[in-house]
């Protein structure tokens, strides 16, 4: 058979993303300061690009919208975290239902606490809320704050006369992480400084007994063990107790009452002490801002009962394309490659500020259909929120589910409910008892925790009894689900709530 070159015609079809649209397909799921780097970015490569000066009344007006709203903690605070019970690697602390929750609440930090336990530990900031006075301004006020190295270093030099100690316990001191535990090596600190270990321990010593009580700590049993001893409570049986924080975190009361040599009654008050300690005795210096969120989109309450949905001006960046530059610039390019150059730049400069606003319709359209399907939570509350998906929206908009999805990544709405991840109203459904509309799960979730909060010690609720009340309530949900969902809140089981409540409601007799 011969070989011959031939010409043939065919007709195909492909989608092909060009680098511009799948730039603005990024631009979708980009955060409000991943946009204004992504274009400081732009405008720096592009000298036909610009940011649009605000108008004097628009930045007034402006002035009067709140510029950011805190991430709102978790309901609750977690002593010891795990994720089946107590054990000797994590431990969690509920303060209105567990023992876990042995001291106060701090919502939001985490810490790894020593070198076998490792905890998320939420303790109450020293941070007291205080007056303003006119005319300060707050930056002024967070970068004057007392800092845990500064605190420290006061009490270096009341106690310590001798420049060689001095100069060990400012090591020490530079080894203190932000919770106030020593995470230096006294070793290596010796071996550096040219010393031996005995002199650094004496130093260290001394610095334990710093306050607020527990500072120097190099794991949490050593922590309560200083905060015990200033109160003379570090008696044979409390050492007993601090030195099996596993056996705590497993629950296993029968050995500690054991090992303590005290009866039920004895250490229960023994755990009440524990609880009046502070595990992070730094926190209260670490002076650290809260991070805040910048809602994307803010709803508020219209006259005629609906919702206005509008887009945070303090979001959208303002960027321009100078016409004018490149009108008295391009007519002197001396070669085609500057006037490529130009055409290129005058080509993406059109196109940013085609996407940028395109970006913002898409949110905003996003956002109103949110609040469309989500109207009763808005009005009624968590209880009302209904299950929705991102196909649903998608659908009644109009797009495509993947853009709907880049859409609500890292975007949050401001609410007269509050701030919200728009992702927050996308819940999954459960279906109700008498075939009615489905329960979201996040309405679920809240009943559940408000049924256990309201539980009284005698009469503590099981998973099967939390399901029987449900299913009255119109909610067919599994057992299984229910213990899903409990254990997702790091609420413990019924076995669990009823000692722990027990536990408290004898600490406050």
């Amino acid at each position: 058979m011969a070989l011959a070159a031939k010409l043939q015609l065919r007709q195909s079809q492909s989608l092909v993303m060009t680098p511009q649209l799948m730039q603005s397909i990024r631009l979708l799921q980009f955060t409000h300061t991943e946009l204004e780097h992504f274009i400081d970015e732009e405008i720096e490569r592009n000298p036909l690009l610009e940011r649009a000066e605000p108008q004097d009344d628009a930045a007034s007006d402006q002035a009067q919208k709140p510029e950011a709203q805190p991430q709102a903690a978790a309901d609750g605070g977690d002593w010891f975290e795990s994720e089946a019970g107590w054990s000797a690697e994590a431990i969690s602390e509920k303060l209105d239902t567990s023992l876990e929750n042995l001291f106060p609440d701090d919502p939001g930090t985490s810490e790894r606490l020593g070198p076998d336990l490792t905890a998320q530990w939420k303790s109450a900031s020293g941070n007291g809320g205080g007056s303003s006075s006119e005319g300060l301004d707050a930056g002024d006020m967070a970068a004057s704050a007392i800092t845990l190295r500064d605190h420290v270093g006061e009490q270096v030099a009341l106690a310590f006369t001798n420049p060689a100690a001095r100069l060990i316990a400012g090591e020490l001191a530079d080894g203190l992480d932000e919770t106030g535990y020593m995470r230096a090596d006294t070793a290596e600190i010796a071996a550096r400084l040219g010393t031996d270990a005995a002199a650094v321990g004496k130093v260290l010593a001394v610095c334990q007994t710093f306050e607020p009580s527990g500072l120097f700590a190099r794991d949490l049993a050593e922590c309560l063990s200083l905060q015990l001893a200033v109160r003379d409570r570090l008696d044979p049986a409390m050492k007993a107790l601090v030195a099996n924080l596993e056996l705590l975190a497993r629950r296993d009361f029968q050995a500690l009452k054991r090992l303590c040599g005290v009866d039920e009654e004895d250490l229960l008050d023994m755990l009440a002490e524990i609880r009046a300690l502070d595990p992070r005795p730094g926190m209260a210096f670490s002076g650290g801002a809260s991070d805040a969120i910048v809602a994307d989109v803010e709803v508020r309450a219209a006259n005629d009962g609906s919702w206005t949905v509008e887009l945070n001006a303090e979001t959208l960046p303002r960027v321009l394309v100078d016409h004018i530059y490149f009108a008295q610039v391009s007519p002197q390019a001396k070669n085609q490659a500057e006037k490529d150059f130009l055409a290129e730049c005058l080509q993406n400069a059109n196109w940013l500020t085609r996407s940028l606003d395109q970006r913002a319709k898409t949110i905003l359209k996003v956002a109103s259909e949110i609040v469309r399907q989500q109207d009763a939570f808005l009005v009624h509350g968590v209880r009302q929120l209904k299950p929705l998906n991102l196909r649903t929206v998608a659908d009644a908009i109009g797009m495509h589910e993947s853009t709907v999805s880049r859409v609500t990544a890292n975007k949050y709405m401001l609410t007269p409910r509050g701030v919200f991840e728009l992702r927050y109203f996308f819940t999954a459904s459960i279906a109700a008892s008498g075939g009615g509309d489905a329960h979201s799960s996040e309405a679920v979730r809240d009943r559940i925790k408000q049924m256990i909060d309201e539980e009284k010690p005698v009469d503590v609720l099981s998973d099967d009894a939390i399901v029987d009340m449900l299913k009255e309530s119109g909610v067919d949900i599994a057992r299984r689900t229910v213990a899903k969902y409990r254990e997702g809140m790091n609420i413990p089981s019924s076995v669990q709530r009823r000692r722990e409540k027990r536990a408290l409601a004898s600490a406050g007799r």
